[in-house]
């Protein structure tokens, strides 16, 4: 399946949280993302992610295991999604680590997440805020099947403008660059 995903930054989020709250009950979560790649970056390279992500909600942690292939939609940068939940966070990084994949860069994503149904499918709409990344940012996603991609996207960007979100907020910076170009500014 191919997880279907715009994300856009969001300049007014109290207005957006309060338009989603109108539509589904949100789950407060704080994601502990930590991405691999081969010592030589051939992930990076082919454009495919390794990521062990924990998850700790208000009521449970769960760690979930994801690989994502290379981009299908340039224009959006959906990508082919594998993922599945592991009982034992440090044992997914022991096995990585074993099979010699390196750390490229862990961080934390702040998320307030809703699964909603729209257009007749079922989506996630997530507002994030990364600690070190200025601004908040909308992401919306349903998965697709690959021939079905670019309807998801149209349904997606719909959900958009339902939330007061236009064409020119949708972004396809990543959290992994923009961390690592904030860490790679020099402190004052």
């Amino acid at each position: 399946m191919i997880e279907a995903e715009l994300k856009a930054r969001v300049h007014a989020p109290e207005a957006v949280m309060r338009l989603l709250d109108e539509r589904a009950t949100a789950r407060v979560e704080v994601y502990q993302d930590t991405y691999y790649d081969r010592p030589d970056g051939s992930l990076e390279k082919a454009d495919q992610e390794l990521r062990v992500r924990t998850v700790h909600g208000a009521d449970v942690t769960r760690t979930v295991l994801t690989y994502k292939g290379a981009t299908v939609d340039e224009d959006s940068g959906s990508k082919p999604e594998h993922e599945t939940v592991v009982a034992d966070a440090e044992a997914a990084h022991a096995i990585l680590r074993g099979l010699g994949h390196v750390e490229v860069i862990a961080f934390e994503k702040r998320c307030r997440n809703y699964d909603i149904t729209a257009r007749g499918r079922q989506m996630l709409a997530t507002l994030v805020r990364v600690p070190e990344i200025d601004g908040t940012f909308l992401e919306v996603e349903t998965l697709a099947h690959e021939d079905d991609v670019t309807a998801a996207l149209g349904d997606v960007r719909a959900v958009f403008e339902e939330l007061g979100i236009g064409p020119e907020d949708l972004t396809k910076e990543t959290y992994t660059g923009a961390v690592a170009a904030q860490r790679s500014q020099p402190r004052t």
